[in-house]
């Protein structure tokens, strides 16, 4: 959806030089986004040809966040140029490599027009992405089992399209669309997560999601949802509210992309569960909540590191190497890590008092 944002972003990159675009497949976007696109691949080639600040265009052959990474070695280029939300650590460790300088956009826009962005642009769906930060798995009987305990998440405004397969729920909030297309409905939101929940695990699915995808798209702010042992419905749901607090948090809270986590990656194929992990991902989810009441970010940040280790030991194939990359090269000022949902790909969720270069600031949801 060309629009004058990407002719800003466009003009800014053709200051470094003569320039070359690259524009993701129909395949690649389906890929990474779920979705179609709106404009089909050579319609979007024939635009961006036509810009006069462009030498040429071409559509990327490869897949994935590095569907460029033929044609660029192909050509050769000083400078890899991207926008903020396209900057990643895979990104930066490929120009690197190749020994490319890399570039990312300031994102002005042109003098004395509006800022403009495609997600803001599209506004066809309203529906919540979610994000849970300590104690995942724990909506599943085969953890609460070994150790009951909390599930702490947050819902957030789709302000990104964020990549499918990225642990945001998104396969959740696609059957919250097929439920109601643009917009979560009014009326008792316990209810409206329970219809969705239902309708996420209709009769003949091989695996249950957890309850915490619906009731994390569903209930504003950030939620403490407690799991009694062997129930995929939690037995007392807490909801924190108050601006001061979400403001506190939000300012805090950053995404930095990864890969997709690969179609063929079945995170429950290697387990090592027992009740000591289960246990210490319990406990460390509880202390995130007290953290957050106390807005105490050391140790918010400790409690959301050591739930996620703890996740990492019984779902080792929550971690691959890039994940792994990305983390030794966390600067120290951040608090806190984890990899959203299921892990193997989509986002780093970093705790932090400090913005950090990369990362997609997100926007927690208010009644």
């Amino acid at each position: 959806m060309l629009h004058s944002g990407h002719v800003a972003f466009l003009e800014e990159a053709a200051s470094h030089g003569d320039l070359y675009v690259g524009i993701g497949s129909d395949r690649t976007i389906e890929g990474l986004k779920g979705r179609k696109t709106v404009y089909p691949e050579q319609e979007r080639l024939y635009m961006i040809k036509a810009l006069k600040v462009v030498k040429d265009a071409w559509i990327n052959q490869g897949s994935g966040l590095l569907d460029f990474e033929a044609e660029v070695q192909k050509l050769n280029p000083n400078i890899l140029f991207v926008n903020e939300d396209g900057d990643a650590p895979l990104k930066q460790s490929f120009c690197k490599n190749h020994g490319i300088k890399y570039i990312v956009s300031k994102r002005q826009p042109k003098s004395g027009l509006p800022s403009r962005s495609t997600t803001a642009l599209r506004k066809d769906c309203l529906i919540p992405y979610r994000i849970d930060l300590a104690g995942g798995w724990l909506d599943q009987p085969f953890v609460s089992k070994l150790h009951p305990g909390p599930v702490i998440t947050i819902s957030i405004h789709p302000d990104y399209e964020f990549n499918d397969r990225s642990g945001m729920a998104t396969s959740t909030r696609r059957k919250a669309i097929e439920l109601w297309q643009t917009t979560l409905p009014e009326g008792d939101l316990v209810a409206t997560a329970k219809l969705l929940f239902a309708w996420d695990n209709l009769p003949g699915n091989d695996y249950i999601s957890g309850s915490q995808d619906a009731l994390g798209i569903v209930l504003p702010g950030a939620a403490r949802l407690w799991y009694h042992e062997n129930q995929y419905w939690p037995e007392e749901i807490h909801q924190i509210d108050d601006n001061q607090t979400l403001d506190w948090l939000e300012a805090r809270l950053m995404l930095l992309p990864l890969q997709p986590r690969s179609n063929n990656l079945k995170v429950l194929e290697d387990i090592q569960l027992s009740t000591e992990s289960a246990r210490a991902l319990s406990v460390a989810s509880q202390n995130l909540w007290d953290a957050l009441l106390k807005k105490d970010a050391l140790a918010f940040g400790k409690a959301m590191t050591t739930s996620f280790h703890a996740q990492r030991t019984m779902f080792p194939l929550m971690i691959n190497d890039e994940i792994e990359q990305a983390i030794i090269q966390l600067p120290p000022t951040v608090l806190g890590y984890k990899v959203s949902g299921a892990g193997g790909g989509g986002y780093l969720v970093l705790f932090s008092e400090v913005r950090i270069p990369g990362t997609l600031g997100i926007r927690i949801r208010r009644k």
